[in-house]
C-alpha cells in the first residue's frame, strides 16, 4: 500500500527528506506491530499501530500548509 503522502510534489530536498523520514519510521512500526499481533501480543500490536500512525500525520505536516498558501483578499 502506497500512502498519498509519499506522492506529494514540490517542496525542497530537505522537505522531501524529512517527510520520507516519517513514512519510513511509520512502514517500520506497522512490519513490528504485524509481527506483534501474530505473537498474539495485541496490546503491543495496537501501541505500535497508534505510533504508525502519528509519524503518518507527522509527515502529513511536513512542508508547506494550505492555510498558508492562500492569499487574504486586500
Amino acid at each position: 500500500m502506497t500512502s498519498i503522502l509519499a506522492r506529494a510534489s514540490g517542496g525542497s530536498a530537505a522537505v522531501i527528506d524529512k517527510r520520507q523520514g516519517y513514512l519510513d519510521s511509520a512502514q517500520r512500526l506497522f512490519a513490528q506491530a504485524r509481527v506483534a499481533a501474530e505473537k498474539g501480543d495485541v496490546p503491543e500490536s495496537g501501541s505500535l499501530i497508534l505510533r504508525a500512525l502519528d509519524q503518518e500525520r507527522r509527515a502529513g505536516g511536513v512542508g508547506p500548509q494550505v492555510m498558508q498558501l492562500i492569499k487574504p483578499r486586500q
